[in-house]
């Protein structure tokens, strides 16, 4: 059954990427836009960090059978992390393609959103790797 979670949760983040792909080409074309801004990242953050990341979560979880409630509590806190960012992402590169100046305090709280996302995510990450590699060891004892 996890493994068909694994493999929906990645089919959801494949959709994600593809609709901000679309927004950020449609959008900086709408506003003739050439610069760089930061919407161009969550395009691959959602294929890299949602897709690929879940599909592999899906192979190891045939081989190693790793998924607990602890593993559970930890992929609901990456995908939360995930999307902390990719809202940071938003927040910042919007205004970038408008051209809106953002005041330093603004530009401030965009920071600190982002920089709690990746926090979020890089420990439940490290978590959901723990868990896989307690998994291989016992399945290799």
């Amino acid at each position: 059954m996890k493994e068909k979670r694994y493999m929906s949760l990645a089919i959801t983040y494949a959709v994600l990427a593809m609709l901000f792909g679309v927004f950020y080409r449609e959008f900086t074309k709408f506003n003739l836009y050439s610069g760089e801004t930061t919407l161009s990242f969550i395009h691959t953050h959602y294929f890299m960090l949602g897709m690929v990341f879940f599909l592999v979560l899906m192979i190891l979880q045939r081989l190693y059978a790793f998924s607990n409630t602890k593993t559970t509590k930890a992929i609901i806190a990456y995908q939360v992390g995930l999307n902390i960012t990719v809202v940071g992402f938003l927040l910042r590169g919007i205004p970038q393609v408008l051209g809106s100046e953002l005041s330093s305090a603004f530009n401030a709280s965009i920071s600190g959103i982002s920089g709690i996302g990746h926090i979020i995510l890089g420990i439940s990450l490290l978590i959901i790797l723990w868990n896989v590699r307690n998994a291989v060891s016992k399945k290799q004892s």
